[in-house]
């Protein structure tokens, strides 16, 4: 019995749809429905599902399969593109046949096609952004509503995916509705803490309905009953039931609801009244059924069972009738509540379970095709196990494991292999079986986890595998393990890894049994070149001899892939303090990227990009930089490798823009960042990025992106490029919340680290937001202290020129000790001193030559100094800030003129760049010292929008106009479809407008698209 009934659902029903209102008006939407089985979570869903397809939108609905962590992955993604592929033809897959062919194999006939390239990382991040294009395609056309059921079944894969899902898909008409059981979340489910990391992405709703009161209870009785029960049977039922419908449901059709107390007190005893009351054949196919799943096909049922088709067919009968098994349109069946086929299930015989799961297994190894298309290897893997047979259990599982290989479903390979692990010692020639030795699964086990992101895990199975190799016997073997332990010790940030790799350099290094040289092989070269790179993070010294070493060997072979892995190690640990040796270095780059790109390597070829973008950085190059890793970014995603390597170029690419004052894009390039959630130390650089950012816009989260970011310090290693930028955002956290205590604290910390003044580049910032706090603060001794630090700095590049001349200045103004916000009036010159005299690198525009120093002066001639080596650098923010000091500056001097001047280019670029604070501080000196017009508000497109266009902005509008789609705009500009739909959400709201049509008729109408101000 099932009630028709909408009962107590009403505020539920209606924040979905409020949900689904949301995302019509361009905001993410993701509803996380849970509660017990069979409160009604799948009767709301349904209902919700009707009601939205009503109003025009498209529902698409996939269920996770019991099987468990290491079963079938991405079941209902797979469901729900099939269902699309139904409704709108071959078409609706864009011609990505060959990505989609990873969610329904029936797409292609030859299983090569699907698995690419042998030794490829995989293709699963661009699999799972061809899922959330289809998705997004979908949407352009109607709204879109993905129900995905029974969340607490799913995979590690399908986890993996809807996770990126809710970060990835682009604002708009999409709501994502899913549906799990809370009472299934034991302290160790793992849908825990993925139900965790959701709760704290933007957009991401958690709803868990309740139980039903005693009214709820009576409506569903009175529908089942055809008549209203008396309240003594309402009374006893809602006891019994407690306001789940489900069992209410159960009770109702189990008996005279007044007389259920005589019913057994679980709610398995109730089921299994019911299947009691079955025929003897009925319930013996019931108990067959169970084993294979709440769904299953016909004719998988019928090879289980061994009946003839009439007696099968008779069987079923009374067991649909009373509605404990449901016909699916595919000719199969299913439990109509998954509790049934569990209290079925759980009721089978220890043989009976074990020779069940057995034929179950049996069949589907003879017949794959009783399965879904995909389903056959996972499935037998866990039929076998759950049969106990431990031979064929290892023997499937290992199957099933490079099955799961070939669909990128990295953490189901490692669950499996985890299983073969368990299985060893229970099956005598495991070895054998298996085809490989115990040491050969710990190092795949080992793989398969990493590639999955587990390093913890991944940290436990290297110990095991380390104390199972021979060094001795297999040294090279041995120091490929431990420089992996090394590398993710480093990566977690538990340490630096060095003990582990300099003892993998011993071991891959150390001279044959015979005494002479190691023979050149490939990769044991690769692996010194690794070693090197990762061990110069904590010995730059050591770890550049080892890659000098690596690269020496690597020439002498002559082979390209090895000779890219060297140059990669040898830029990462090159000293760029030498000025001579930044244009090697660079040199060595490109001779990479080369190599790279002509024996079409992805990986190598992100790998240079990554340090190709920085190196570009370094030198100023920005915007060389920013496309670098744009390119790098769109390699990444397509080789699945984007929350690894890829996380550098999305963080390399975000510290470009903000650099060249794109503010907005960089935004959207963290916000790609904050999706994928890169691992360990992976996931800082774009955190700190964004918590600069946001404390530059005046912005809410600033202040807990920066303290999540410096949560970071408490890790027991970081890197000093890693640690510095964190000591300078402490630094700008306390001023930006105007604490000097905590500013003087986090100065004097940054002036103990030992990094200062070891590395330039890291330093220079740190110094100069020392001094910064110092001026604020009045402490000239922290100050001398700060251009103590910088007195041997290396000057040679035009940032690090730009904070010489700044850091020079904030000295003088300390030493002088002049008031910021006094009124207008003379200053006295600065008298030249020892701190006053930090050298301003030279003019990049001209020839070498000794360093000048800024003569002792005014400080309004120290200030023009530093605007005029910012504007060398073309960083405008911190062009920003120094004019506003300048200001400052000739106020004091009486200097009217140029105090308007500098505040009012000021004003400009902090308008342009929405950096709210720096705003208020230019428009409240020019208030104090009689400058009117100097900090003018966001001027408004002709448009009637809240902002101007920026230039990128411009840019995506001119394709949008051509009537590019976001993909393709995405592919024009090297940047990704979701930041290229953040554009176009930007632009439709600036424009005021409601679609991309009447944008493009805005921008034509209006002129929007002819330069302006030279962009």
């Amino acid at each position: 019995m099932s009630s028709r009934t909408f009962v107590g659902r009403d505020a539920d029903l209606d924040a979905l749809r409020a949900a689904q209102r949301r995302t019509r008006a361009g905001l993410p939407g993701v509803v996380l429905l849970g509660g017990e089985a069979g409160v009604g979570k799948s009767r709301l869903a349904d209902e919700f599902g009707r009601v939205a397809a009503a109003d025009g939108a498209q529902v698409l609905v996939g269920q996770c399969l019991e099987l468990g962590e290491e079963g079938l992955p991405f079941a209902p993604f797979a469901a729900a593109v099939r269902e699309a592929l139904r409704r709108h033809g071959p078409a609706v897959l864009d011609g990505r046949e060959a990505e989609f062919a990873r969610l329904l194999p029936e797409l292609l006939r030859e299983p090569a096609a699907v698995t690419g390239r042998e030794g490829a990382p995989g293709h699963r991040g661009y699999l799972f952004e061809a899922v959330t294009e289809l998705f997004a395609r979908l949407a352009e056309t109607r709204p879109l509503v993905l129900l995905i059921e029974d969340l607490h079944w799913a995979d590690r894969s399908t986890r993996d995916l809807i996770g990126y899902l809710v970060r990835a898909i682009r604002p708009g008409p999409v709501l994502v509705v899913c549906t799990y059981r809370t009472d299934e979340l034991h302290r160790g489910h793992p849908l825990r803490p993925f139900l965790a990391e959701l709760d704290r992405v933007r957009g991401v709703e958690r709803l868990e309905l309740s139980r039903l009161d005693r009214e709820g209870t009576a409506a569903i009785l009175t529908d089942l009953l055809g008549a209203e029960p008396p309240g003594t049977a309402v009374d006893a039922v809602h006891e019994r039931a407690e306001g789940n419908p489900f069992f209410i449901e159960e009770l109702a059709a189990a008996g005279d609801p007044a007389g259920c107390t005589s019913l057994p007190e679980t709610l398995r005893d109730l089921l299994l009244t019911r299947v009691e009351r079955l025929p003897e054949p009925a319930q013996r196919v019931l108990r067959e059924a169970a084993a294979g799943g709440s769904r299953f096909s016909h004719d998988l049922l019928a090879a289980v069972a061994r009946l003839p088709e009439d007696e099968l067919e008779d069987a079923l009968r009374p067991a649909v009738a009373a509605q404990l098994l449901v016909a699916d349109p595919d000719g199969g069946y299913a439990f109509r509540h998954a509790l049934v086929r569990e209290a079925v299930h759980d009721e089978l015989l220890p043989g009976e379970h074990a020779r069940l799961h057995a034929r179950y297994a049996a069949a589907i190894e003879a017949a794959p095709q009783l399965v879904a298309a995909g389903r056959a290897p996972a499935e037998v893997a866990h039929h076998w196990h759950a049969a106990q047979d431990h031979p064929r259990a290892l023997v499937s599982a290992l199957a099933a494991a490079a099955d799961a290989r070939t669909r990128c479903a990295y953490a189901e390979q490692s669950g499996l292999l985890e299983r073969v692990l368990r299985l060893w010692e229970q099956v005598p020639d495991a070895g054998e079986r298996a085809g490989m030795d115990h040491l050969a699964l710990l190092e795949a086990t080992l793989r398969a986890t990493s590639a999955a992101g587990d390093y913890v895990r991944a940290l436990t199975l290297s110990r095991a595998a380390l104390a199972e190799v021979d060094p001795a016997a297999e040294p090279v073997r041995a120091a490929r393990l431990l420089a992996g332990r090394g590398r993710m010790i480093a990566v977690l940030g538990k340490g630096t890894g060095a003990d582990e790799l300099r003892e993998a350099y011993r071991l891959a290094s150390a001279p044959p049994p015979d005494g002479g040289s190691p023979a050149p092989d490939a990769r044991r070269i690769r692996l010194l070149a690794e070693i090197g790179a990762y061990l110069a993070a904590s010995d730059p010294n050591e770890g550049g001899r080892v890659a000098a070493e690596a690269l020496a060997e690597a020439e002498r072979l002559g082979d390209p892939a090895t000779l890219t892995a060297a140059y990669l190690a040898s830029c990462r640990c090159w000293s760029t303090d030498a000025d001579s040796e930044s244009g090697a270095r660079l040199d060595l780059l490109r001779r990479a990227e080369e190599l790279a790109r002509s024996t079409d390597d992805p990986s190598a070829l992100v790998n240079v990009l990554v340090n190709l973008s920085d190196a570009l950085f370094e030198q100023g190059r920005y915007a060389e930089s920013a496309e670098s890793a744009a390119e790098g970014c769109t390699v990444a995603r397509r080789y699945g490798i984007s929350r690894s390597t890829g996380a550098f170029l999305l963080s390399n690419r975000a510290e470009a823009l903000l650099a060249l004052g794109d503010w907005d894009e960089a935004e959207a390039t963290c916000t790609e960042a904050a999706r994928l959630d890169p691992i360990g130390t992976l996931g800082l650089h774009w955190l700190e990025l964004r918590a600069r950012l946001r404390l530059a816009r005046g912005e809410d989260g600033g202040a807990e992106l920066a303290r999540r970011a410096l949560g970071f310090l408490g890790r027991p290693f970081l890197h000093p490029q890693q640690r510095l930028p964190l000591c300078e955002l402490r630094m700008a956290t306390a001023l930006a919340r105007d604490d000097r205590v905590a500013a003087v604290e986090a100065a004097e910390a940054a002036l103990a680290d030992p990094a200062v003044p070891a590395v330039a580049r890291y330093s220079w910032p740190v110094l100069v937001a020392v001094a910064r706090v110092a001026v604020l603060a009045d402490l000239p001794e922290l100050a001398a202290r700060a251009g103590q630090a910088a007195s041997g700095l290396r000057r040679d590049f035009p940032a690090e020129a730009a904070y010489a001349a700044e850091l020079s200045a904030l000295l003088a103004d300390v030493a002088v000790g002049p008031d910021p916000n006094a009124a207008a009036g003379p200053d006295p010159d600065v008298a030249a001193g020892p701190a006053a005299d930090v050298a301003v690198g030279p003019d990049p525009d001209v020839a070498a030559g000794p360093a000048p120093v800024v003569p002792a002066g005014s400080a309004a001639e120290r200030w023009r100094a530093a605007v005029a080596a910012w504007r060398r650098d073309g960083q405008p923010y911190p062009l920003a800030t120094v004019l506003l000091r300048q200001a400052e500056a000739a106020a004091g001097a009486g200097d009217r003129e140029l105090a308007a001047a500098a505040l009012s280019e000021a004003a400009t670029i902090a308008a342009r760049l929405r950096a709210a604070p720096l705003t208020d501080r230019i428009g409240t000196l020019a208030r104090r010292v009689g400058v009117r017009g100097a900090a003018p508000a966001l001027a408004a497109e002709p448009g009637g929008g809240a902002a101007p266009l920026t230039a990128r902005e411009r840019e995506v509008l001119r394709l949008v106009t051509e009537g590019l789609s976001n993909s393709q705009i995405a592919r024009q500009l090297y940047i990704s479809p979701k930041t290229a739909s953040v554009h176009v959400s930007r632009i439709i709201a600036k424009l005021d407008v409601a679609n991309r049509v009447e944008a493009a008729a805005v921008a034509h109408r209006l002129g929007l698209l002819n330069p302006v101000d030279g962009s």
